[in-house]
C-alpha cells in the first residue's frame, strides 16, 4: 500500500533515509489506520482534544496546509450564518480568497497605520463599532468580522473587547491569530484569543511555537455561534483538507502542543533573551525598539515580547539592505523587513545567542556607513488607500477579463488579488478599481531587493488584470 517507499529506510526509503534519516521514512504512515485515526477515540482525536483543552477551545482542527488552510475554512464557514463579512484591510490574501471561493459580500475596515515604518496594527472596539453600525445604517448587516491580531510587528488587539462589540451586532468574531499560536501559556504573553471570546481562531503552529513548517490549528470558540458554526467548519475542512494529510505535520502538531503546556521554563527564557536583545539595541544609538512607541497606537492592547521590531534608518539603508546583508554576510535571518526597519522573530521554545546576533547588527550598521547608494535608500511609497469595491471579488474574478498596462488599468477594475510580500496584505483585491497610489506601491515593492508582488501577471507589474470592457458589472 502506500507511501510508494514503504516506510523502510533500506528498501524503498534510501533516498529520504539517507538525508532525513531513518525514523522519517517510518512516521511518514497513511491515514485510515488502527492505532493512528481511526475511531472515535483514535489518538489523532485525543491530539485533537487535548489541543482545544491546550488553547481553550471548544473543538480544534489539526491543518497540514498551514493558516491559509485555515483562512479559507473560515471563510466557507462563516457564509454559513450570512454572506456579509467586515474584514480588516490588513487580513493575510488567504482570507481573500477564502471570501472569493465561499461568495462572501466584504466590506473593509482600514487598522491604525504607523506610516513612518509602513505598519499595519489593528481595530480599536470603538472603530469596530463604528464599522458595524455604518453597514447596517445602508442595510448590510453584517454576520462575521475578520480582524489580525497579533499583527506582524508584534502589537496584539483588545480581542475581548471586539468580541463584545461583534456579538452585540450579531456578528461571529474570527481573530487571524497566526502569529500568536504561543499566546496563553506563559503569564507574560498575551492570552489565547479564543479564551477572550474570538469565535474562531487561526493559528499557525508552525510559526512560533514549535510544529514543522505548514503545519497549522483552527479553533472553535465556546460561544454563541458555537453550535452553529461547529457545523460548518466540520464541512468546509472536508473541502479544504488533503485526504493524504500527513502524519509527520499532524504529530508535529502534538508534540509542540505538549512541549508548550510542558515548556514554561523554556518559554521564560525565550521572553528573556527577546527582552536581552531589546536592551542592547536601546544601548546604541544607531538603533531603536519599534514596540517602544506601542503606547502612541490606541488599538494597541498588549505587545507579544518574542518579536522584536528594529528601527534601522539612522544607520542610511533601508531594511530591505539591512536584511539582505544580515543574511548574506552573517546567516542571520530577520523575519521581514520594511523601508525602515527588520523584525526579529524568536520561536516560544528557544533562546538564540543574543550576543551572536546583537553583534551582526552592530557589524552591519558599521557597513552602512561605507555603503554607497545611501541617499535614495529610504525613498518608498505610502501604503495606499484601497479603492472603491465596485462588484463581489467573485463576479470580478470569473468574470471576462484582459492583460493591460499597468497605466492603463487605473480606473479598471479589477480581476486578481494582489499582494504585496512580505507582509501578505492585499493591495488590491478582485472587484476593486485601480489607483494610481495602488499601482506605484506594488511596482516599488516589486523593484525592491526583497518584494514579490503575489497573484501578478509579471514580476515587474508592467501590467495588471483587469474586469473586460462591456462585462457584467463594468462601467
Amino acid at each position: 500500500m502506500v507511501p510508494g517507499h514503504g516506510n523502510d529506510p533500506d528498501n524503498g526509503a534510501a533516498h529520504l533515509a539517507d538525508l532525513l534519516g531513518g525514523r522519517v521514512a517510518q512516521l511518514d504512515v497513511p491515514l485510515m489506520l488502527e492505532g493512528i485515526d481511526l475511531g472515535e477515540d483514535s489518538p489523532l482525536a485525543q491530539a485533537r482534544r487535548l489541543a482545544a483543552e491546550a488553547w481553550g477551545a471548544r473543538r480544534t482542527w489539526f491543518l497540514t496546509n498551514g493558516a491559509s488552510q485555515a483562512n479559507r475554512t473560515a471563510a466557507l464557514a462563516v457564509r454559513g450564518l450570512g454572506e456579509r463579512v467586515l474584514v480588516q484591510r490588513s487580513a493575510h490574501s488567504s482570507f481573500t480568497d477564502g471570501v472569493l471561493l465561499a461568495g462572501l459580500q466584504p466590506a473593509f475596515a482600514v487598522p491604525s497605520m504607523d506610516l513612518r515604518h509602513g505598519i499595519a496594527h489593528g481595530l480599536t472596539p470603538e472603530r469596530l463599532a463604528g464599522a458595524l453600525a455604518d453597514e447596517a445604517a445602508v442595510g448590510r448587516a453584517v454576520s462575521s468580522v475578520y480582524v489580525v491580531s497579533p499583527s506582524y510587528f508584534g502589537s496584539t488587539a483588545d480581542v475581548a473587547g471586539l468580541a463584545r462589540v461583534a456579538h452585540e451586532h450579531g456578528a461571529a468574531l474570527i481573530v487571524d491569530d497566526a502569529w500568536g499560536a504561543h499566546f496563553g501559556f506563559h503569564p507574560d504573553l498575551p492570552d489565547s484569543p479564543v479564551r477572550l471570546g474570538a469565535d474562531l481562531v487561526v493559528s499557525s503552529t508552525h510559526k512560533l511555537a514549535g510544529s514543522l513548517t505548514q503545519s497549522a490549528m483552527l479553533h472553535l470558540g465556546d460561544g454563541p455561534f458555537a453550535a452553529r458554526l461547529e457545523q460548518y467548519v466540520a464541512r468546509a475542512y472536508t473541502m479544504t483538507a488533503s485526504t493524504s494529510a500527513s502524519a509527520l505535520l499532524m504529530a508535529s502538531l502534538d508534540l509542540a502542543r505538549r512541549a508548550l503546556v510542558t515548556g514554561e521554563r523554556r518559554i521564560e527564557e525565550s521572553i528573556a533573551a527577546a527582552e536581552r536583545l531589546r536592551g542592547l539595541l536601546r544601548s546604541d544609538d544607531r538603533f531603536s525598539v519599534i514596540s517602544d512607541d506601542f503606547d502612541a497606537f490606541p488599538d494597541i492592547f498588549a505587545v507579544d515580547g518574542l518579536r522584536v521590531p528594529v528601527d534601522v534608518s539612522r544607520t542610511g539603508q533601508t531594511g530591505h539592505w539591512f536584511r539582505g546583508r544580515l543574511i548574506e554576510a552573517h546567516g542571520i535571518y530577520c523575519e521581514m523587513a520594511t523601508a525602515t526597519s527588520v523584525v526579529a522573530v524568536i520561536g516560544a521554545l528557544r533562546a538564540p545567542d543574543i550576543d551572536r546576533v546583537m553583534a551582526a547588527l552592530v557589524a552591519v550598521a558599521d557597513e552602512a556607513v561605507h555603503s554607497s547608494g545611501r541617499a535614495d535608500a529610504l525613498t518608498f511609497p505610502e501604503l495606499p488607500a484601497p479603492g472603491a469595491l465596485r462588484m463581489s471579488p467573485r463576479e470580478a474574478y470569473f468574470g471576462d477579463s484582459e492583460i493591460v498596462s499597468a497605466l492603463d488599468a487605473v480606473g479598471r477594475i479589477s480581476a486578481d488579488t494582489l499582494a504585496a510580500y512580505p507582509p501578505g496584505i492585499p493591495n488590491l483585491v478582485s472587484g476593486e478599481e485601480i489607483t494610481a497610489d495602488t499601482v506605484a506601491f506594488l511596482r516599488a515593492v516589486a523593484a525592491s531587493p526583497t518584494g514579490v508582488v503575489r497573484g501578478a501577471v509579471d514580476a515587474e507589474i508592467s501590467a495588471l488584470r483587469v474586469l473586460a470592457k462591456g462585462a457584467a458589472g463594468n462601467r
